[in-house]
């Protein structure tokens, strides 16, 4: 299901310098079989932080793009939150069927070799198990379980961030941000996408899904009183809201025209193939576009708190901010005759400088 950006320049330093990024790192391991990518897009705010996925990727090249996408994105997440936090990632090369301990240990040692720079977490394919044998090499690893003092699963607190970005959109869109009798489609029913739909079923919403896994789908209609439809047809459907909560990039050419909502807000990243093309055709289309990496924060959010010594509610409280903060950037976006995303980004922008000045001396 993932879909990366189309490539202007395949280089591998015109890529960096496109997305500005401070350091990426290149892991390889013969013994274990080690293969990963780290990208560090921007630390003036703090240490860069972001999950680890594992992934299949058709390329090299293409793990390359993801990555710096997924980092540049947790950047402009934990700026536009208020944390003071920077953004980073990282991608290990192969199917789940390579994951030993031993190759996730050695990737944590290339972590610790950062020196927390970068701080990594638990992402696509990755577990809280999985986050314990990285552990075991650095310290520099959240989103651990509670049980080893750490904040736990993150996803219940992505799914709350974006149920509240999804009621602020539809507020804009529809007067009201009740989402009772609303018809909302969404796409990938993992952790987040399973959590979200119980906010959705609970305030009443009429629910269609899908997921790349047919048997899950299956099960979660069951589940949530959902109808399941084919990977495909998801961008026919008749509904109010289309809730991405699976990989990127399903916002593009091929299926933008099929879309019939009037709003999109889901927990996926990247979902526009294209900011500049893509985000301004959502606005001529009247689509409500509320920014990914805003909305779905709640669960760096809740990683952040594990860092500076907060609890749960702590991030639960701070994630219902979404809602204001989803609010004031489609506001900004409507005032200044632009996309969504692009409002998002230079409201990020806008506090990344700002607080660059504050370092700017010892």
């Amino acid at each position: 299901m993932v879909e990366i950006q189309e490539m202007t320049d395949t280089s591998v330093f015109s890529q960096i310098a496109e997305h500005q990024h401070e350091q990426v790192v290149f892991c390889h391991d013969h013994e274990t079989g080690l293969r990963a990518i780290i990208g560090i897009h921007n630390t003036v705010l703090g240490p860069a932080l972001g999950g680890t996925r594992m992934w299949h990727y058709a390329s090299d090249m293409e793990a390359l793009n993801d990555v710096l996408r997924l980092s540049r994105g947790m950047t402009y997440k934990a700026a536009i939150s208020g944390l003071n936090l920077g953004g980073g990632k990282a991608v290990i090369i192969g199917d789940q069927t390579m994951k030993t301990e031993a190759l996730l240990r050695k990737f944590g040692r290339f972590v610790k070799n950062l020196n927390g720079k970068y701080i990594t977490a638990e992402d696509v394919n990755m577990t809280t198990k999985d986050m314990e044998y990285i552990r075991m090499e650095t310290k520099h690893v959240a989103g651990l379980p509670e049980s080893m003092g750490g904040s736990g699963d993150p996803s219940p607190v992505t799914a709350f961030g974006t149920y509240m970005g999804m009621k602020a959109a539809a507020k804009k869109a529809f007067g009201s941000d009740s989402l009772a009798g609303k018809r909302i489609a969404v796409q990938g029913v993992g952790h987040v996408g399973t959590y979200l739909l119980e906010y959705l079923q609970k305030e009443g919403a009429q629910l269609v899904l899908t997921d790349y896994y047919e048997d899950r789908a299956l099960e979660a209609a069951a589940r949530f009183g959902a109808r399941a439809v084919g990977l495909d047809e998801i961008y026919d459907q008749e509904v109010d809201i289309y809730s991405p909560c699976a990989l990127g990039a399903t916002i593009n050419d091929n299926t933008i025209d099929r879309l019939k909502c009037r709003v999109i807000a889901g927990c996926a990243n990247n979902q526009l193939k294209s900011e500049n093309v893509h985000g301004p055709a959502l606005v001529e289309r009247g689509i409500v576009y509320a920014p990914d990496f805003l909305i779905n924060a709640g669960g760096l959010i809740n990683v952040y708190s594990e860092v500076v010594g907060g609890s749960r509610q702590t991030a639960l409280t701070q994630t219902e901010k979404i809602y204001d903060y989803t609010t004031q950037v489609l506001n900004k976006a409507e005032q200044e005759q632009s996309h969504p995303q692009a409002a998002a980004i230079r409201q990020a922008e806008e506090r990344i400088a700002s607080l660059g000045k504050v370092k700017s001396t010892y």
